[in-house]
């Protein structure tokens, strides 16, 4: 008869028995869904409070086109609008200077003022004066004291002083000449401290019907600024005794007498596009009758050496 097999004692069986955890109530489900809306109602009123501003502001509709008008129109009505002129001036005039050429003799016929012929054109300026005076203008364009002019300004005086825009007053000297444009060039032989050079700009960009003024001594007045617009490009001018001829020049018809000869013509910008050396005068009144011509800054920066634009 076979013997029984021995048993292998049951490790399970001989350790001590485990202790039950503790048992965790459980959450009635009523609280779990009151929690969760809970922290719905919570963030909600977060979200809202934090856009509050926003959602409540009244949204205002754009503004028409009358009432932007209407507006531009009452702040110009309290702080006007400075007149470009005004600016165009302000930037220009340091430079400007009076030239006045001294004659001891009397100056030949071929430049006593009139017109002769019945030629329609003649220079803006060489009115001499009882005391055998010139009177013109000038613009500095390099602030050691070189001044641009016309050459009929200063055509045969013994003698040539300028006049700057602080008061002071230095005898000049012609350095160059440009004939055919009607220049010349004029270094001072004192100038101020603070002397300003004009700015200069090319002719290419210029249009008729684009804003310029005259700054000059018209009649020996001044410095004195007058207002209007380029009337036509590369025009032709021809002297009342027909000995010399000019082209290219700019018209326009800012105010311009004797006195304005080689003054600055000044875009609003403030920049000098050309020099004044003619007007229109079919009369021997020697008055503007709206037409005048100037030199393009071109021609009148070569006549000083200087590189083109």
């Amino acid at each position: 008869m076979p013997l029984p097999l021995p048993q292998r004692p049951d490790p399970a069986a001989d350790a001590a028995p485990a202790t039950p955890p503790p048992a965790v109530p459980a959450r009635p489900g009523w609280l779990r869904r009151h929690e969760r809306w809970a922290w719905g109602l919570g963030v909600l009123a977060l979200v809202t409070a934090a856009g509050w501003p926003a959602w409540t502001a009244k949204v205002k509709a754009p503004l028409t086109i009358e009432q932007i008008d209407s507006l531009m129109r009452q702040s110009i009505a309290k702080e006007p609008l400075p007149a470009a002129a005004a600016a165009a001036y302000a930037a220009v005039i340091p430079s400007v200077v009076r030239v006045v050429g001294e004659h001891k003799a009397p100056p030949p016929e071929s430049v006593k003022p009139g017109v002769k012929g019945g030629k329609p054109l003649k220079p803006a300026d060489k009115a001499i004066d009882e005391d055998g005076r010139s009177v013109g203008t000038g613009v500095v364009i390099v602030d050691k004291g070189l001044i641009l002019t016309n050459l009929h300004v200063v055509a045969g005086a013994d003698r040539i002083t300028v006049n700057f825009f602080d008061g002071s007053e230095s005898e000049a000297v012609v350095v160059n000449l440009q004939p055919e444009n009607d220049l010349a060039v004029l270094r001072a032989k004192t100038i101020p401290d603070d002397l300003h050079a004009a700015t200069l700009r090319s002719t290419g960009g210029l249009s008729p019907g684009d804003e310029v003024i005259a700054i000059g001594f018209p009649f020996g007045i001044g410095p004195s600024a007058s207002q209007g617009v380029i009337s036509g490009l590369k025009r032709e001018f021809r002297s009342p005794e027909g000995h010399r001829s000019l082209t290219n020049l700019i018209q326009f018809d800012a105010a311009a007498n004797p006195g304005n000869s080689g003054g600055p013509l000044v875009t609003m910008d403030g920049h000098v596009v050309g020099i004044v050396t003619a007007i229109m005068n079919p009369n021997a009144q020697r008055t503007f009758i709206g037409i005048g011509f100037a030199v393009p800054i071109e021609n009148a920066a070569a006549a000083v050496g200087m590189p083109p634009f």
